[in-house]
C-alpha cells in the first residue's frame, strides 16, 4: 500500500511506544520505532511520530489512536519448540515440581488420592531423577493407591509407574524395543520406570485412548490461553502425532480459527524395520500436502521430528566421553543406518528435519545426517544442543542448520547434579549458544513446555544472564556465562528466528509492513537483569487483542 493510501485508511494507529526492530544478522544493538499502523490484521506502517504519514493518520479522524505510554512493543513471541496437547494435559496433572525428595512425592500423591477418590488414574508431572536419587520403582508407590499412577519425568523422556499402571500398559509382555528402555528387577520383571521410545509408543498412546476428545479439546484451550497470556502468538509443536493432530483439528472445527499460529513437526518413532520408519515419513508428507503455508498458513505440517538421544539427568544423552559419575557411555537411540533413509526421504519431499540431539555424540550424528543426506537451504534444525564440541558448533552455521535452543534448560537451579554427572571439562561446553550465533547459525528459541516453564521473558533472562529464573534467591553461579546471548539476539531468536526456522518469516515474526499484526506490549526495561520483573500487558494476534491486563 502506498504511503498516501496508508494515511487515508481506517485502522489502529499505535503511538508513543517503543517498537522493536529486528533482523537475523546476529547484531547486538536494538533499534526502536515509535509508531505503528495496523489494518485488517496486517501491519501497514512502522515509523516515527515526526513522519508526515503519522501526522495525517492522527488527524484524519478515521483511525483509532492508541497511546502506549512509552511501553516496549515486541513481535509476538513464537515458541520454537513445545508440545501443545501435552502442555494442556499437564495443566490438569498433579504437580510434583516443588517436591524435594521421595517423602515429599509420597506425601503429595497421598494427599491427592485422599481428596480425589473418584479419579480412575493418578496422573502426575514434574518429577526429576535427582529427587529420588535416580531410583523409580513401582514398590515406592504401590501402597499409595490401587489405581494406576503415572508420573511424567520433567523432561518427558521417562514415566514412573506403580504396579497397576505397569499392568494396564501391558509392559510385562513387551520386549526391549528399539530406542527404548524398560528397567527390570533381578528376575527380569519390569520394576517401574520406562523411558524413551516406550513412552512415545506405549505410554502416550495408551493415555490418549483413555482421554475423551472433549477432555483433549479442553486441554488445548487451556494451553492456548496460557500461551496468549504469556505473550505468544505462535508456536512450533515438536512431536505431533495422530492423537494431537486429531484433537487440534476437532478444536478448530468447533471453535473456528485459533488465536495462535501452529507449525508442527511429525514425530517419527524408532524401529529396526526401515519400512516402518519410512511409512511414518509418508504420513507426514501426505498431511503436509493439505496443511501448508499456501492452503493452511496458520496450521501447518512443516517437517519431521526424530529423537536421537535421551537426557543428561537420566544419563541417557549420548556423549563423546563417558559420564563422570558412573562411567556409563550411551549410544544414540538411532543408528546411522536407521536415521539416514528417514532424513533423506523427508528432505526429498520438501519437509524439514528436526533432530533432537542433547549430547555431543548425538549432535555429531545429527549434523552428519543432515550434511550427508539433505539439500542446502532447507533450514533443517537440531533441537536442544546442550552439549557440543567446538568444531560441531561451527558446523551449524556452515551447513545452514538452525540452532533450536531452550535456554530455560540451562537454568542453574536445575543443573546442580551436573558437575558430578559430567565433570568440569564436559560441563564447560554446556549450552554454547554464543558459539552457534558467532558461527552464523540462526538461533530459534523455545521452551520445550511442558518439560519446563514457558514464560518467554524468564527464558530470555536465562539466555542473557545464564542465571536462574526458577530460583533466583538461591544465587546459583551462572552456567558458562561466556556463552550468553545479548538481549537483542535473544529477543530476535524468540521471534524472527523462530519464524524463520519454519519458513514463516514472510508471514510473521517481526514488526514490519506487510506482516501479520502479531505483537506484545510489555512493561519492561531494555536490560537483561530486570527481565524477571517485566510483565506482558497485552497480546495482539492478527490485530486483535487476545490478552489484556490493562483494561
Amino acid at each position: 500500500m502506498s504511503s498516501t493510501n496508508v494515511a487515508t485508511s481506517s485502522g489502529r494507529l499505535f503511538i508513543n511506544g517503543r517498537f522493536f526492530s529486528s533482523n537475523l544478522s546476529n547484531d547486538t544493538k536494538p533499534y526502536f520505532w515509535d509508531c505503528m499502523f495496523v489494518k485488517d490484521g496486517t501491519i501497514e506502517y512502522v515509523g516515527h511520530k515526526e513522519d508526515d504519514i503519522v501526522h495525517e493518520l492522527t488527524w484524519n479522524g478515521q483511525s483509532e489512536v492508541i497511546d502506549l505510554q512509552g511501553k516496549i512493543v515486541l513481535p509476538g513471541f513464537i515458541d520454537a519448540h513445545m508440545h501443545l496437547l501435552l502442555l494442556g494435559q499437564s495443566l490438569q496433572k498433579l504437580d510434583l515440581d516443588n517436591c524435594k525428595n521421595l517423602k515429599d512425592i509420597r506425601q503429595t500423591i497421598g494427599d491427592y488420592v485422599k481428596w480425589n477418590s473418584s479419579v480412575e488414574r493418578i496422573l502426575c508431572r514434574g518429577w526429576m531423577q535427582s529427587m529420588t536419587d535416580g531410583e523409580a520403582k513401582a514398590s515406592m508407590l504401590d501402597d499409595l493407591s490401587d489405581k494406576p499412577i503415572f508420573i511424567d519425568s520433567k523432561d518427558l523422556h521417562s514415566t514412573w509407574c506403580n504396579s497397576p499402571a505397569l499392568q494396564e500398559l501391558g509392559i510385562d509382555s513387551l520386549g526391549d524395543p528399539a530406542g527404548g528402555i524398560i528397567e527390570r528387577d533381578a528376575s527380569g520383571k519390569p520394576s517401574g520406570l520406562v523411558s524413551e521410545s516406550v513412552v512415545l509408543n506405549t505410554v502416550w498412546p495408551h493415555l490418549a485412548t483413555v482421554a475423551s476428545m472433549d477432555e483433549k479439546k479442553t486441554a488445548l484451550r487451556a494451553a492456548i490461553s496460557a500461551y496468549n497470556t504469556s505473550g505468544y502468538t505462535g508456536l512450533v509443536d515438536m512431536a505431533m502425532d495422530e492423537n494431537g493432530w486429531a484433537a487440534i483439528l476437532a478444536l478448530q472445527d468447533e471453535d473456528g480459527p485459533l488465536p495462535i499460529r501452529i507449525s508442527a513437526y511429525w514425530l517419527i518413532t524408532p524401529s529396526r524395520d526401515k519400512d516402518v520408519c519410512l511409512a511414518q515419513v509418508d504420513r507426514a508428507i501426505t498431511l503436509s500436502k493439505r496443511y501448508n503455508s499456501r492452503l493452511s498458513p496458520d496450521l501447518r505440517i512443516v517437517g519431521i521430528k526424530v529423537i536421537c538421544d535421551g537426557v543428561i539427568d537420566a544419563c541417557t544423552a549420548a556423549l563423546l566421553e563417558p559420564y563422570s559419575k558412573n562411567a556409563v557411555s550411551i549410544d544414540p537411540l538411532w543408528t546411522a543406518d536407521m536415521l539416514w533413509p528417514v532424513v533423506q526421504k523427508a528432505d526429498q519431499a520438501g519437509l524439514q528435519c528436526a533432530l533432537h540431539a542433547i549430547g555431543d555424540a548425538a549432535v555429531r550424528l545429527a549434523i552428519d545426517a543432515i550434511e550427508q543426506n539433505c539439500t542446502p537451504g532447507k533450514r533443517h534444525r537440531i533441537e536442544h544442543l546442550e552439549m557440543t564440541s567446538p568444531e560441531d558448533g561451527k558446523r551449524l552455521g556452515e551447513l545452514g542448520i538452525t540452532a533450536s535452543i531452550q535456554p530455560v534448560h540451562s537454568d542453574p537451579a536445575i543443573l546442580r547434579a551436573w558437575p558430578d554427572l559430567l565433570g568440569p571439562k564436559t560441563l564447560g561446553r554446556a549450552f554454547a549458544y554464543k558459539d552457534f550465533a558467532d558461527g552464523g547459525a540462526t538461533i530459534a528459541i523455545g521452551s520445550d513446555s511442558p518439560t519446563a516453564p514457558w514464560s518467554p521473558l524468564a527464558n530470555l533472562y536465562v539466555a542473557t544472564t545464564r542465571k536462574s529464573a526458577k530460583d533466583p534467591k538461591a544465587e546459583d553461579a551462572a552456567v558458562n556465562s561466556h556463552f550468553a546471548l545479548s538481549l537483542y539476539q535473544a529477543i530476535t531468536g524468540a521471534t524472527a528466528g523462530a519464524a524463520y526456522s519454519s519458513f514463516a518469516e514472510g508471514m510473521y515474526g517481526e514488526l514490519k509492513a506487510g506482516l501479520k499484526a502479531d505483537f506484545v506490549v510489555v512493561d519492561m526495561m531494555y536490560d537483561p537483569v530486570t527481565l524477571l520483573e517485566a510483565r506482558v500487558l497485552q497480546t495482539w494476534f492478527s490485530g486483535r487483542k487476545v490478552y489484556d491486563i490493562i483494561s
